[in-house]
């Protein structure tokens, strides 16, 4: 299985890199090789300055090694040699028109003293941050979402578009960081779902990542903003920054098992503003979106 899925997150990542940057139409992906010190690497690529996308970075990586014992507690298991592969995505346009997007595919497994597999399961999802907000795309992000979910079981989408919006949550703000998607973790084999299924789950829904996002970017890209709306995103990009960095579980894990940094924070926005105590006016489209991340809501 880790080798048909590190496979499949090679050819993912070609497939989404060489479509962002036709939607671009000037920037390209810069490459970066890495080898990670404690075993395994990966293959980075970073887009900048483009007229669409402003700064984005669309990772693979494969590592393996002992997980420290911190870690060990986090995840609730008991044995310290893991291997894990995976696609992570973020992509961060220019225009405060267009939301920023996060995906993530992945596969994990552990191994007993006798490198014996002991455990192993996917995890992953996609997610909408939304600057402005327009309740069509929400509503056609979540129906992709939806329908790709309703392929493999019924019950799906609904549980793990509740987990998504419980996850990307910032505690501290009493907010959540965008419109949600999906987020499930922990799939492992059970009476219902083999590990073949949970593949076939995954994948389908890595394949339609771009079905999800890029007509909402095409939708978007060429509408006009001013130089206060462009605040209000970068704003806005500080609550991103803040989450990531504070609250997301596969930024710390990367940093508590010494993962590469340019690579990890890749997912921070270029241009990032914080102000004292911004408030949105009342009954102007910034505070619209404030009272849906407030509340989230069931688009489909």
């Amino acid at each position: 299985m880790k080798t048909q899925f590190t496979t499949y997150i090679k050819d993912l990542q070609n497939h989404i890199t060489s479509s962002l940057e036709q939607e671009d139409g000037l920037a390209h992906f810069r490459e970066d090789i890495w080898q990670r010190p404690g075993g395994g690497g990966g293959r980075t690529r970073v887009i900048e300055n483009g007229t669409v996308f402003e700064k984005g970075g669309v990772n693979i990586s494969e590592v393996f090694g002992k997980i420290p014992e911190s870690m060990q507690k986090q995840l609730g298991v008991s044995h310290s040699d893991f291997f894990a592969c995976g696609i992570s995505l973020v992509i961060h346009p220019k225009s405060p028109m267009v939301p920023t997007v996060h995906a993530n595919f992945r596969y994990f497994e552990l191994y007993d003293k006798d490198k014996n597999v002991v455990d192993q399961w996917f995890g992953g999802g996609l997610d909408l941050t939304p600057y402005y907000l327009f309740e069509e795309d929400a509503v056609y992000f979540h129906s992709v979402c939806k329908r790709v979910c309703d392929v493999h079981d019924a019950a799906f989408y609904t549980d793990y578009k509740k987990k998504c919006d419980a996850y990307f949550w910032n505690h501290h703000r009493d907010e959540a960081r965008g419109i949600g998607g999906l987020f499930f973790d922990y799939c492992r084999p059970n009476e219902t779902h083999d590990l073949a299924s949970w593949y076939a789950f995954v994948t389908d829904m890595g394949n339609h990542f771009l079905d999800a996002y890029l007509p909402i970017v095409q939708k978007r890209k060429a509408l006009s903003y001013t130089a206060e709306q462009r605040h209000w995103q970068e704003l806005r990009r500080g609550r991103y920054v803040e989450f990531n960095l504070v609250h997301d579980k596969g930024t710390l894990f990367g940093l508590k098992t010494k993962g590469r940094i340019e690579s990890i924070l890749m997912s921070l926005p270029p241009t990032v503003q914080w102000a004292y105590d911004a408030q949105p006016e009342e009954g102007s489209d910034e505070a619209k979106l404030i009272t849906v991340l407030k509340n989230p809501k069931h688009w489909v």
